[in-house]
């Protein structure tokens, strides 16, 4: 896997170099490089795109990274990997992972949040009255994973008054959720809508948890705390090319990003990713709210508490368990990096 993701690095590298203008609006001397091993949490996606594209049109380069992307997968954890050393940087789902690792005196922290919206959801069919948040609390089936029913359900409960009567098991499986106009789910809403427009020719009514309350930042980037203290330069650098590669794939010509990910994840189509990162402009999961003007990336450490502070109140952890100071850090996001590059490529 390595060598194979580290030939396709060097192949986007120089099938990139065209876009030199790409970083920051101005050319560039290409630093000596400095090899960084990044690792997803599942295969390549939309969800992965600026990473891809920081590749493939060398901004990475640019910045004397040679970043290597290694995918997760059903059968892969790349998690183990980071406290290792074995990689330099990993993508996690959301915060709750974090937590755990710092609870367990794990030295990781979270550099940045790509997605200021968590895209977990509940989707349900059009036309059964599931319009509103609080309707679904009427639906006598909602399927749930065994990971969100320890986790986001138990907030739903806490905070929102669903109750366990309605809880099924989701396996990953759409086929119960369409065969049954009454049944809400859960949904990777940059996903699993897409699949039940393919499936079922509608579209279904999408509630995000982060609408509602699940303040959780999610496409997190977590490193050592080792590599902050020691390596503060690399850290910014890779956050600084990550970011930028967020804005020219969200904003301009990701043809090159997307033909790497269909390299790493042949099952991937051209219209599917196309079809995902429409849904994550429309429903606003990675440049909204303070993002906006501070960045793609940006990270408030009260936000932090608060969603600390509602999963202690759904119960996943004791007041005080972890400490929120090593959670996460706002020393390389928050900048305003990339704000001229969506102006340049949006006119906003």
């Amino acid at each position: 896997m390595k060598n194979a993701c580290t030939t396709l690095t060097r192949r986007a590298v120089m099938a990139g170099a065209l876009t030199a203008s790409a970083l920051m609006g101005a050319a560039l001397p290409v630093l000596a490089q400095e090899k960084v091993v990044f690792a997803t949490n599942w295969r390549a996606q939309a969800g992965h795109g600026g990473f891809y594209q920081a590749v493939a049109d060398g901004t990475y380069k640019r910045l004397g990274l040679d970043v290597e992307i290694m995918q997760g997968g059903p059968q892969v954890n790349n998690r183990p990997m980071l406290p290792a050393g074995r990689i330099d940087f990993l993508m996690t789902g959301n915060l709750l992972l974090t937590f755990d690792q710092v609870k367990n005196g794990v030295p990781v922290t979270v550099v940045g949040a790509i997605f200021q919206k968590d895209p977990q959801a509940i989707i349900a069919h059009p036309g059964q009255g599931y319009d509103k948040w609080d309707d679904l609390k009427k639906a006598p089936t909602v399927l749930v994973s065994k990971d969100g029913q320890f986790s986001f359900w138990q907030w739903m409960k806490a905070d929102h008054g669903f109750r366990d009567e309605q809880l099924k098991p989701y396996t990953f499986n759409l086929g119960p959720f369409l065969a049954d106009k009454r049944t809400a789910q859960q949904a990777y809403s940059i996903s699993e809508p897409i699949n039940v427009k393919r499936q079922a020719g509608f579209d279904p009514v999408v509630h995000l948890l982060a609408d509602q309350g699940f303040s959780t930042y999610s496409t997190t980037i977590e490193t050592r705390t080792q590599l902050v203290r020691e390596k503060p330069d690399l850290v910014r650098r890779f956050m600084e090319g990550t970011i930028i590669g967020w804005y020219n794939y969200m904003y301009g010509d990701r043809k090159g990003a997307n033909a790497l990910i269909r390299q790493h994840n042949p099952d991937m189509t051209e219209e599917f990713i196309e079809a995902s990162v429409k849904l994550m402009k429309d429903l606003e999961i990675v440049d909204s709210g303070e993002a906006l003007t501070k960045g793609i990336g940006t990270m408030d450490m009260a936000r932090v508490q608060d969603f600390y502070n509602k999963m202690v109140k759904a119960g996943l952890y004791k007041p005080g368990e972890v400490d929120i100071s090593k959670v996460a850090t706002t020393q390389f996001v928050n900048k305003g990096v990339g704000l001229d590059v969506r102006k340049r490529l949006t006119g906003k």
